[in-house]
């Protein structure tokens, strides 16, 4: 393992993303930050850097434990980083939250001719 490695491969390594140009993507769009900064893909990690990762609702803050610029299994993979406890609570909350929201919208399937009809007259009141 070196001792530096760009952002865009590390994400890559430590199975964040599926591609390079994927984690090249994530990073030019802002949605990965380390440190408190925004950074370009050719940032280079060190051991103990913090990185808050967006993907899709998830927003995740990892530190780096180790570097690699080799992409490895799974469980290997997961050595290269450490999650906050802070970060896996927030997450779980926000499924939670997420989860008892979509419990509202009750949906028996698809809306019969009468449902339609009520719905086409309710778009076009308002």
């Amino acid at each position: 393992m070196t001792t530096k490695v760009r952002i865009d491969k590390w994400l890559w390594a430590a199975r964040f993303f599926k591609t390079r140009a994927k984690s090249r993507e994530a990073i030019n769009g802002g949605k990965v930050h380390v440190n408190g900064q925004r950074v370009k893909p050719s940032k280079e990690l060190e051991p103990e850097d913090q990185l808050e990762i967006r993907q899709g609702w998830d927003e995740k803050t990892i530190i780096v434990k180790a570097v690699s610029a080799q992409r490895k299994a799974a469980p290997e993979a997961q050595l290269l980083y450490e999650e906050t406890a802070e970060s896996i609570a927030k997450r779980e909350t926000e499924v939670e939250q997420r989860k008892a929201a979509g419990q509202h919208v009750a949906s028996k399937g698809r809306p019969s001719k009468r449902d339609r009809r009520l719905i086409h007259q309710f778009r076009n009141r308002n």
